[in-house]
């Protein structure tokens, strides 16, 4: 039984990290109280009561423990991965797992050095049902070669809700970063693709004039030797909509294409998990509310097994570098 514990519940996706290595059959070990968000320790005190509270140095000491998860404030994940690693320990990390390019290669030569696992839990595609029936039937040969992808990635603000680090870029790593880097790996899993370029990258603040280093608009094209791929994020959700944003993925391929309304289908049917497929042969929509998640039970045997099937570490690093460079390159557009 793999025995985890967290570290950093700074952001939501901690949960979700909790739920899925639980379902795999893992024991919690605990977690550090530890927050910058007061009412996210409340909602896991109250989720999960019987789950310690444990001093985070102790938690990495424990050689009982295999698995660190960390949630915290994106400019310190890839510090307590790297600690976590050091101490003999697995890291599935919440995106973005680093910040800067120097954290990024510290983290390589930390992976490298150390032999450990460094995961990230990109849950707009791990944790989202449709998303991983979209894989399925890309594998299947459903829609015939993938040649683009198209993500976009609205969230909604909830200004009350949000700390102090949440409108500093340093601390978040810009939109780019912290959101596109969901719609990135998508780009690079279902096109089958090892490596990709930056076409072409913007970012924008067009609503928080008071926040002027806020970033509340991204936009990424993406190019790779098998495909491309246009991403868009942004802050823009309206409050008219029942759940936080309209996430939506369509695939192109050369004998179809496939789209997913991942949170809602607007005016239409109820729930989420909606899958649309489009070919030769049928057009159809798929509840994809039964999917099992499997990248939980993957994570856990890699752990085991030293093997990398719930994702390559190279596939890992691509996604943060092409982030990383979609946000350094990003041209400023709207207020300044």
């Amino acid at each position: 039984m793999l025995r985890f514990a967290v570290v950093g519940i700074d952001h939501g996706h901690t949960f979700d990290h909790v739920k899925g290595l639980l379902a795999a059959g893992g024991e919690f070990v605990g977690y550090c109280p530890q927050t910058s968000v007061p009412a996210l320790r409340e909602a896991f005190e109250k989720t999960y009561p019987d789950a310690p509270q444990i001093d985070r140095e102790k938690l990495f000491d424990d050689p009982s423990i295999e698995v660190i998860c960390i949630s915290a404030i994106p400019r310190d994940r890839a510090g307590l991965a790297i600690r976590a690693m050091r101490s003999g320990k697995d890291v599935m990390t919440d995106k973005p797992g680093v910040t800067t390019f120097a954290q990024l290669e510290e983290v390589r030569r930390t992976v490298a050095e150390t032999g450990k696992i460094f995961s990230i839990c990109f849950s707009e595609r791990h944790c989202v049902r449709s998303a991983v029936k979209a894989g399925k039937l890309v594998a299947e040969g459903a829609i015939g070669k993938v040649i683009q992808t198209l993500g976009v990635g609205p969230h909604r603000l909830q200004l009350p809700t949000r700390p102090d680090w949440f409108f500093d870029p340093e601390a978040f790593g810009g939109i780019i970063v912290d959101i596109a880097s969901h719609q990135v790996d998508q780009f690079l899993f279902y096109t089958g693709s090892t490596t990709g370029e930056v076409i072409a990258s913007s970012i924008g603040n067009f609503g928080m004039p008071d926040k002027p280093a806020f970033e509340d608009f991204g936009e990424v094209l993406l190019r790779s030797d098998k495909a491309a791929g246009y991403v868009r994020v942004d802050w823009f959700t309206p409050e008219a909509l029942p759940t936080w944003g309209d996430g939506r993925l369509t695939i192109l391929g050369t004998e179809g294409y496939i789209e997913l309304r991942k949170y809602i289908d607007i005016a239409g049917r109820p729930g989420k998990d909606h899958l649309f497929l489009v070919n030769g042969k049928e057009m159809t929509h798929i509840d994809c509310s039964g999917e099992k998640l499997d990248y939980f039970d993957a994570f856990t045997a890699d752990v085991g097994n030293r093997t990398q099937t719930a994702m390559t570490q190279d596939h890992v690093f691509e996604v943060c570098r092409l982030s990383l460079e979609a946000q350094a390159k990003a041209a400023r557009i709207g207020a300044r």
